[in-house]
């Protein structure tokens, strides 16, 4: 009877735990299994997958101005934005998932401006005058945009890696981070 008493007290607690979901302690890291995935992650984790969803939009937005023949982007051009479209549309998959496994809404509190937390986003405007623009013009301004938008992924990245607590999203942001300077590096040959 003990032992029952004992097992039913270690799973009540257990339940109880897993319902915590979003809390800011520093949990332990280690999310090796799906069950420690939906539970460990915090506030940071949450905002990073809510604001990286709507700037890897905005990447796949400037991808597709690039894959626009009309446009006349050079093929060096049409590989990257291939790639980033490649690289970004998973990754927004991953994190509705996880999002979803949190209970958590994709989109973020529209009572709060998180734009500051997005950098390197282009505005409207911006992106119109992008869209306006063909063959040698487009290629220059297209890669200066798409160096600003990727050091804001970057910066994303590194404050979730200082503040999240969850695995997957750190992985996720490790990859963004090389994956996004890597593709830098080839846009400062093309920007000039």
């Amino acid at each position: 009877m003990k032992t029952r008493t004992v097992i039913a007290i270690v799973t009540a607690t257990m339940t109880f735990a897993a319902c915590g979901g979003s809390s800011d302690s520093s949990a332990d890291t280690d999310t090796s299994t799906a069950s420690d995935a939906a539970v460990n992650f915090n506030d940071d984790d949450v905002m990073f997958a809510q604001m990286m969803i709507p700037h890897h939009e905005q990447a796949i937005e400037l991808a597709d101005m690039a894959l626009d023949p009309s446009i006349g982007a050079r093929p060096e051009i049409v590989e990257l934005a291939t790639q980033i479209k490649g690289a970004q549309d998973p990754e927004i998959e991953q994190m509705k998932a996880l999002l979803a496994s949190w209970g958590q809404s994709v989109t973020a509190d529209q009572n709060v401006d998180h734009s500051s937390m997005m950098g390197g986003m282009l505005a409207t405007a911006e992106l119109d005058a992008l869209g306006l623009l063909t063959g040698a013009e487009f290629d220059v301004a297209w890669a200066k945009a798409m160096i600003l938008h990727h050091e804001g992924a970057i910066a994303m990245a590194n404050d979730v890696l200082a503040a999240g607590i969850n695995g997957d999203i750190r992985v996720l942001a490790e990859a963004i981070i090389a994956g996004q300077a890597a593709e830098i590096d080839v846009l400062k040959t093309l920007a000039s």
